[in-house]
């Protein structure tokens, strides 16, 4: 019952993610934004971006398509290019822009993401005009010389690309829903529902409400990477 949003937040998480399985609802993982290098645990930081925006689509050939087609271009999951889970912030800066116009602030995902969009450009079979092209093409001459293409449907929903650089599996920074806090090492004096904490077992209380260290949610859920949070309980 997962949405297209969920089933590529499920791929692409670097953990096993937290899911509620009522519904399909992912709730917690590790995902890594390659525009910006920047880590989440919780993905509503996350947009899930069309790495060739519907409209540049629609621009390049998708208007002449009929309505079956089109859907399954905007839910295309049969590889892992086209879409993808990055920082929302740096995508609604991108918007619907192509490489002429916009490209990763993250320098090391530049080759990748080049490749990217020409692999699915050529897979749907959508054009390029003259100004998208000329800088793709003098970005790839200068920067990504030695950058290939894998082939459709080769690779895991993560970085598919080979050759050039890709993004490094580095953390830089979480971001927590509105309200909680994602700092780890809390310990029983320092109680913020949700956010990660140590030992486990320890227990305390938050407005009047007892919580406890655990690993696992109320339900008996493990959470995400074997990390503990605080819980009611």
């Amino acid at each position: 019952s997962c949405d297209t949003r969920e089933e590529v937040l499920i791929a692409e998480s670097l953990t096993n993610p937290q899911v509620d399985a009522y519904g399909c609802k992912v709730i917690e993982g590790d995902w890594l934004s390659p525009y910006d290098n920047v880590r989440h645990v919780y993905p509503g930081g996350l947009d899930i971006d069309h790495m060739v925006p519907l409209k540049e689509a629609w621009d390049s050939g998708a208007y002449a398509w009929n309505s079956a087609r089109r859907e399954s271009y905007a839910n295309d999951l049969s590889d892992g290019r086209p879409l993808i889970a990055v920082t929302n912030s740096v995508n609604r800066s991108k918007g619907d822009k192509d490489p002429s116009n916009w490209i990763p602030p993250n320098p090391a995902f530049l080759c990748t993401y080049l490749s990217n969009w020409i692999a699915i450009k050529k897979h749907w079979s959508l054009s390029m005009d003259q100004s998208e092209w000329g800088r793709i093409k003098n970005l790839l001459t200068s920067r990504c010389a030695d950058t290939t293409i894998a082939p459709w449907g080769s690779g895991p929903a993560k970085y598919v690309a080979t050759g050039g650089s890709s993004a490094p599996a580095s953390s830089t920074t979480s971001t927590a829903p509105s309200g909680s806090d994602a700092g780890a090492g809390a310990g029983p004096g320092e109680i913020h529902p949700g956010s990660w904490c140590s030992p486990v077992g320890a227990r305390g209380t938050y407005n009047g409400n007892s919580y406890v260290c655990s690993t696992t949610s109320a339900t008996g859920t493990p959470y995400s990477g074997g990390r503990a949070h605080w819980r009611r309980g």
